[in-house]
């Protein structure tokens, strides 16, 4: 049997468990020559249980049309997002606040993208999302 190679890899977010063949996932998994259907039987199979929340997720696609793929944890602001109870982010953060959040609730995110982060502690990873807080137009309290 030949050995498969490595022919490309990319990066791609989606709902978990609810991914659709259709656009925007459809043409660019057939782009790179991956099955969409048999990746999102896949995909949803492997996040099923995240129920509708953005996740990331890195695809290797191999010379026989073969891939794999690694889900990573949902962007930190869809978590902010979600923790603060706001639709969208300010336009202008540094004028306009849209919400607030605890710092155990930064914590809570931190821990939950600490694979993810560069970062050598919890207090550094806390750090890198309440400077993402703050790029958003939300306050971290404590």
């Amino acid at each position: 049997m030949a050995k498969k190679e490595l022919i490309d890899t990319f990066k791609i977010m989606a709902p978990g468990g609810q991914a659709t063949p259709a656009p925007p996932l459809g043409p660019v998994l057939g782009a790179k020559g991956v099955n969409p259907g048999q990746f999102i039987q896949q995909f949803n199979a492997a996040t099923g249980q995240l129920n509708g929340k953005v996740v990331g997720c890195v695809v290797r696609v191999f010379s026989d049309r073969s891939f794999e793929f690694d889900i990573k944890s949902s962007p930190a602001a869809v978590l902010i997002k979600e923790a603060a109870g706001v639709e969208k982010a300010s336009g202008e953060p540094n004028k306009n606040k849209v919400g607030k959040i605890t710092r155990a609730q930064a914590e809570a995110i931190a821990e939950e993208k600490k694979e993810d982060l560069n970062a050598a502690s919890v207090d550094a990873a806390v750090r890198i999302i309440a400077g993402q807080c703050r790029s958003m137009g939300i306050e971290v309290e404590g």
